[in-house]
């Protein structure tokens, strides 16, 4: 009759991965609950130095340089005209961004492994103890054939991903933060809710005010360490991935 103790023993993992799953889904089942009716909600305009997982960038920088101040002059160093210049260069400012991607790959893997391993090993003299294996193994013992191992491998593997995705937007970023070296990082981030299928945009990265043109718009390729993520969230979304059990028992199994 099992006790108390070994019944809790053996429903401990099962307690912990219902808790691990629970965990994992939490978030997602509260949100997805808060949507029943309604469908997704826009978030609230904040600012993103104020979240908690905002990280400040951080990159090799030159080192710094004191600019020579030249009261009588009308020439500021570092001014890039004499009239004022209305291109984004301080934290707060909007700067437009032109998103132009057009990305396509196409990558093939072949792979082919064979493998045959035999070992065989024999006890025809150990200390003169050869003959006592008849009193342990009753059954009939040949020494010069104790133990043999073989062993075959194959593995064939073929495999191919074709690529193509094409973005183009325009939209707004903020300045949040100034390097250094001058150098500006911005964000930029909108959503858009249609027929309760929300789409989100963000972009991040650090560009230099000398590239940004004159009607203070900058173009994708002059965006350093630049991050987009565009995806959606909503009924449509949901359906098209599987559900998070399915997903856990992805990682785990095995086989």
């Amino acid at each position: 009759m099992m006790t108390n103790t070994h019944l809790t023993r053996r429903a401990l993992p099962l307690v912990i991965a219902l808790a691990a799953m629970t965990g994992l889904s939490g978030c997602n089942l509260a949100e997805r609950f808060s949507e029943i009716g309604g469908g997704p909600r826009l978030t609230n305009i904040e600012n993103p130095i104020a979240k908690p997982a905002y990280q400040p960038v951080s990159l090799p920088m030159p080192a710094p340089q004191i600019a020579e101040e030249n009261p009588s002059s009308l020439w500021r160093n570092g001014a890039r005209a004499f009239f004022k210049d209305h291109r984004a260069k301080e934290i707060g400012d909007i700067v437009t961004v032109k998103l132009e991607l057009s990305d396509s790959a196409t990558l093939a893997n072949k792979t082919e492994r064979d493998r045959q391993d035999s070992e065989q090993t024999h006890v025809s003299s150990l200390l003169g103890l050869e003959a006592e294996f008849s009193k342990f193994l009753p059954q009939a013992v040949d020494p010069t054939s104790m133990m043999n191992f073989k062993d075959t491998h194959s593995t064939s593997g073929d495999g191919g991903i074709e690529r193509s995705e094409v973005i183009n937007l325009t939209f707004a970023a903020v300045v949040t933060q100034i390097l250094p070296n001058g150098s500006l990082v911005v964000m930029g981030r909108q959503e858009i809710l249609v027929n309760a299928e929300l789409r989100e945009l963000l972009v991040t990265g650090v560009v230099r005010p000398e590239d940004i043109e004159s009607d203070n718009t900058i173009s994708h390729e002059k965006i350093a360490e630049m991050r987009v993520a565009y995806g959606g969230r909503g009924t449509l979304s949901q359906l098209q991935q599987p559900r998070w059990g399915t997903q856990i028992w992805d990682i785990i199994f095995p086989f």
